[in-house]
C-alpha cells in the first residue's frame, strides 16, 4: 500500500484515523501498533514476520544493555544488538551484491558455480533496521529513556508514516511524544493541508517529469540534448518523489500528534555540496554524523584523517542506498567534494557561480545514482559530453512531449524559489493573521481551501494515471 494510492486514500487512512481518535489514550499505541501492520502486511504478510522479528530483538537487546550491571557486559550486548541489526541488512540486501563481486573476481559468475542468492529486499528494511540501530546506541550511551513500553517501541518501530521510507527517527527524539502528545483541530489541520501538499509533489510534479528521465536512461546511448535533459528531470523527479513522501509522513504524523523532524531543506539552493547534505535527506545526514562519522573519530585525528572519515561515510551512505558499485561511486564523488570543501574553502563561498558548481556537481553524481549499471551511466555521461550525437533521434523526439518538458520548468521554479513560497503561505496574502494575532475571515477560510484545491486536483490527476511507486521504496 503506498500513499498514492486511491486503496490508501479512501480506504485505509479514513478507516484508520476513525478507529484511533475513537480508542482511548491508554489503548492508542496498541492501535498505531496494528494499523501500522496492515499497513505494511498489505504488501507481504511474510516479511511482516522479519520485522516484528527484528522489533523484538532489538526491544530485547536494550533492556539487556540497560540492566547489565558490568560495564564490558553493556558494550558486548551493544555489539550483539547491533551486529543482528546488521546483519537483517547483510542478508536481505547485500548477500547477492558481494557473492556476484566475489564470483566476478575470479571470472565466474553464481550461476556457474550453482551459489546464487536470489531474494526479495524487504521494503522499508533500510529504515528500520537504521532506526533499531540508533535505539541500541542510544541506549549504551545513556541517552534512551529507562521506561520503554514494549507496545510503544513496536509501534515507534512499526509507525505507519514513516516505515516505509523515512525520516529516519530515534526513539529518544519521540519518547516523550509516546507518553503524551496533543490531538487538535489546528494541528489536524496542519497535517492534512503537509500531506496533500506532498501529495503533490509526487503526483503533480515528480511522476510528470519521469518519462523524460525514464528516456534517457532506458537503454541505447542518449544524445547530447537527451542526456542533459534526462539528467536534469531525474534531479527534480527524484527530489518531489522523496521530499514529497517525507512531506507527506511529516503531515500524517500531525495528523497522529506526532511532530516528525524535517527531512528537507529547499536544498538545490545549496551554495556546495556541504551545504547541500545539510538540506537533502537530513534525517540521513544526521543518523551518519551521530552514528558513524563521530564514533570514527570525525575531525578530531587530523586533516588526513577527517578526509578518510568523510569519504568512509559517505561511501557507505551510498551503499546504504542500494547493492550496487554505481551507488559506491556515487559516495565517493560526494565523499571526495565534501573532502575538497573542506581542504579549499569552497564551502564557505556564497557566490552564484558556487550556485551553479553545485547544481552541476549533483546532476552528475544523479546520473551514476539513476543508472542501472556502471556502463549505462557512462553512456549518460558520454551523451552529456556530446559523444553520441549532438541531436535526439526522431523516435526519441516523438517520445517527448510538450506536457513533460513544462512540468520540468514548473518544477524547476518551485525548486528554485521553494523558501520564497513557504514564506508567501505562512507570512503574506490570504493565509496570514492580522498583526494582533486573530485571523481575518480569509486568513481561516484560506487553508482549507489551499488544501481542498491542492487534495482535487491530485486527486484527478492520480485517477487519470497508471500506478507509480515512490522511488525510495527500492532503498
Amino acid at each position: 500500500m503506498v500513499f498514492s494510492s486511491e486503496t490508501f486514500l479512501f480506504l485505509f487512512l479514513p478507516g484508520f484515523l476513525a478507529l484511533y481518535y475513537l480508542t482511548p489514550w491508554r489503548w492508542k499505541s496498541l492501535t498505531l501498533l496494528a494499523g501500522s501492520y496492515v499497513f505494511y502486511a498489505w504488501w507481504r504478510v511474510d516479511f511482516l514476520l522479519l520485522l516484528v522479528a527484528t522489533t523484538v530483538f532489538t526491544y530485547y537487546a536494550g533492556r539487556r544493555i540497560r540492566h547489565a550491571a558490568d560495564p564490558q557486559m553493556r558494550k558486548v550486548w551493544m555489539g550483539i544488538g547491533v551486529a543482528g541489526c546488521l546483519g537483517v541488512l547483510g542478508v536481505f540486501k547485500y548477500a547477492g551484491f558481494f557473492l556476484d563481486s566475489l564470483t566476478g573476481l575470479f571470472g565466474t559468475t553464481p550461476d556457474q558455480i550453482g551459489m546464487h542468492w536470489q531474494i526479495l529486499l524487504p521494503i522499508g528494511v533500510s529504515f528500520y533496521v537504521f532506526q533499531s540501530v540508533s535505539y541500541l546506541i542510544d541506549t549504551y550511551r545513556g541517552d534512551a529513556p529507562d521506561d520503554v513500553r514494549l507496545v510503544d517501541f513496536m509501534a515507534f518501530i512499526a509507525l505507519f508514516p514513516q516505515l516505509i521510507a523515512g525520516p529516519i527517527l530515534r526513539y529518544k527524539d519521540l519518547a516523550d511524544q509516546f507518553r503524551h502528545r496533543t490531538h487538535s483541530v489546528e494541528m489536524f489541520s496542519e497535517g492534512m493541508t503537509r500531506f496533500f501538499i506532498g501529495l503533490a509533489k509526487k503526483v503533480l510534479l515528480a511522476d510528470a517529469v519521469a518519462p523524460v528521465a525514464d528516456l534517457a536512461f532506458s537503454g541505447g546511448d542518449p544524445s547530447l540534448t537527451l542526456a542533459w535533459l534526462g539528467a536534469a528531470a531525474y534531479m527534480l523527479q527524484l527530489y518531489f518523489d522523496f521530499s514529497g513522501y517525507s512531506d507527506m509522513a511529516i503531515g500524517l504524523g500531525k495528523m497522529l500528534g506526532f511532530r516528525f523532524i524535517e527531512n528537507f531543506d529547499a536544498p538545490y539552493i545549496s551554495r556546495s555540496i556541504t551545504e547541500f547534505w545539510r538540506r537533502w535527506h537530513i534525517s540521513l545526514s544526521v543518523w551518519l554524523r551521530d552514528y558513524l562519522y563521530i564514533p570514527l573519530g570525525g575531525n578530531r585525528g587530523g586533516t588526513g584523517r577527517t578526509y578518510v572519515n568523510l569519504m568512509t561515510v559517505m561511501v557507505l551512505g551510498g551503499l546504504w542506498h542500494g547493492a550496487a558499485w554505481t551507488y559506491v561511486l556515487w559516495g565517493f564523488w560526494h565523499g571526495g567534494w565534501l573532502a575538497l570543501e573542506r581542504a579549499t574553502g569552497l564551502a564557505k563561498s556564497r557566490t552564484p557561480l558556487a550556485l551553479g558548481r553545485t547544481l552541476l556537481l549533483v546532476l552528475i553524481g544523479w546520473v551514476m545514482f539513476r543508472a542501472v549499471s556502471v556502463p549505462d551511466a557512462l553512456s549518460v555521461y558520454a551523451g552529456m559530453l556530446g559523444l553520441n550525437g549532438l541531436h535526439m533521434s526522431a523516435a526519441a523526439a516523438f517520445e517527448l512531449t510538450g506536457e513533460s518538458l513544462a512540468f520540468m520548468v514548473i518544477a524547476a521554479m518551485v525548486a528554485a524559489f521553494e523558501p520564497n513560497l513557504r514564506r508567501l503561505s505562512s507570512d503574506g496574502g490570504i493565509l496570514a493573521p492580522r498583526p494582533d494575532g486573530t485571523l481575518t475571515v480569509a486568513s481561516a477560510v484560506g487553508p482549507a481551501v489551499l488544501t481542498t484545491t491542492i487534495a482535487a486536483l491530485t486527486v484527478l490527476k492520480l485517477a487519470e494515471q497508471s500506478f507509480s511507486p515512490f522511488l525510495y521504496f527500492q532503498f
